[in-house]
């Protein structure tokens, strides 16, 4: 397991957490998301096997939405 945080440029209204969560939560292999809003932040838990932090940012790129920074550390 991994857990990658990643930090938003562009992180502007509430519903704009609520489409990245979702979008994040739906890839294979994400067991846990949270999207700290007020710090432009998403923090993801995930398999390494099954995706990666890169197709993390991707998906959240993707959206419209832009990642300044990538994060990612192993886990117990």
């Amino acid at each position: 397991m991994a857990k990658a945080i990643l930090q938003l440029g562009d992180l502007t209204c509430p519903s704009c957490m609520t489409k990245i969560q979702k979008a994040v939560a739906n890839q294979k292999g994400v067991s846990d998301v949270k999207v700290m809003f007020n710090a432009g932040k998403v923090r993801a838990d995930f398999d390494q096997e099954q995706t990666s932090g890169e197709d993390l940012s991707n998906v959240i790129t993707e959206l419209g939405y832009e990642v300044k920074k990538l994060k990612v550390k192993e886990t117990a």
